[in-house]
């Protein structure tokens, strides 16, 4: 069984509207999502004595999701990840998209799909948020529907995106939460063992772009096929972190992604997608200046990012992944983060 709850989170300035939360429990999970960005605010998970903590990053009300901030648990778009210097051209027309990660827009640009209101509804065993992005939002081209849907199945939470263009667009879209099993607050993701089943990756340049490169993992850091204990693998290899998209079964059909354990509660995350790549983040950029839930400050590597997505930068790619959406066709993805406790 799953119960909806739905109840007020918080105003937004200027009578911009009201942000409501939608709390989704089942016997295994707890899960807060609120309509400002399709937010995941908090997810409650059993460790292996029963007791439950919340593992992703973010703030106890609304003010804290309006700061500048690292898109802690959104829904990332029109186009998730970077696009390099902004630019892209589409039947012959440049287009060009704000700058927000100079050189590069990032995440949709200044105002994504993070820093909006969406319309929501309950369903059954969860909630559907649904927007029109406007032709030319954020310069991106043509009438673009989303509709973003979060259910509950017992220790599952399932996350599906569509999406219908009035005329050819990039579209890409994720999820954007910060995750640490032993706790959010938690100082760091050091002890957690991670597994990520892809044979290549992409190189990026010094501005987190792809180089057009996709490279075997075999032999190198990012060969994460076995699991890794992550702190003591950052250090064997002289790594910062890891902000890499990491290149899955071309299948469109639902396929293993990934798998994270907390051995000290023996909380376990795996992740199953459709889409041909995974974003896998340290939290290379927190610096504990953001004061979280319970007061917590989230220092450098105290969450970890599984960015289901296409590959970044793939308007500009032609080898990678298609990224446009036509008129007549639908962007469908559906990406399931299945939580237990071994």
């Amino acid at each position: 069984m799953v119960s909806v709850t739905r109840t007020v989170f918080g105003e937004l300035p200027s009578g911009g509207g009201t942000v409501e939360k939608f709390q989704l429990r089942s016997d295994q999970l707890s899960v807060d999502i609120i309509s400002w960005g399709c937010t995941i605010t908090a997810l409650e998970v059993k460790d292996r004595q029963g007791k439950a903590s919340d593992v992703v990053l973010g703030f106890p009300e609304l003010e804290g999701y309006l700061q500048k901030q690292p898109y802690f648990g959104a829904v990332v778009g029109r186009v998730a990840n970077r696009i390099a210097k902004g630019r892209f051209t589409l039947n012959g027309k440049e287009y060009h998209l704000p700058i927000n990660r100079e050189p590069n827009s990032l995440h949709g640009g200044f105002r994504g799909f993070d820093k909006v209101l969406w319309t929501p509804q309950v369903l059954s065993n969860g909630v559907q948020f649904s927007r029109i992005s406007p032709d030319g939002e954020e310069s991106y081209p043509g009438e673009l529907r989303v509709w973003v849907t979060y259910t509950l199945q017992g220790g599952e939470l399932v996350v599906n995106y569509k999406a219908q263009a009035s005329q050819t667009t990039p579209v890409n879209l994720t999820n954007h939460s910060y995750f640490n099993l032993a706790g959010q607050g938690s100082p760091n993701i050091y002890d957690h063992e991670v597994t990520i089943e892809a044979d290549a990756y992409l190189p990026v340049d010094e501005t987190l772009i792809p180089t057009g490169l996709v490279a075997p993992v075999e032999g190198t850091a990012f060969d994460l096929r076995k699991p890794v204990e992550l702190g003591k693998h950052l250090q064997e290899h002289c790594l910062n972190g890891f902000d890499h998209n990491f290149c899955l079964k071309g299948s469109k059909e639902k396929h293993f992604c990934a798998r994270v354990r907390h051995p000290g509660s023996g909380r376990v995350l795996e992740v199953y997608t459709t889409q041909p790549g995974v974003q896998f983040y340290t939290g290379n950029f927190l610096d504990g200046t953001l004061k979280g839930k319970s007061r917590a400050v989230y220092p450098k590597h105290s969450g970890f990012c599984l960015e289901t997505q296409n590959w970044p930068d793939a308007v500009n790619q032609p080898h990678f992944p298609p990224v446009m959406l036509k008129p007549g066709e639908e962007y469908n993805h559906t990406t399931w983060f299945k939580f237990s406790a071994a």
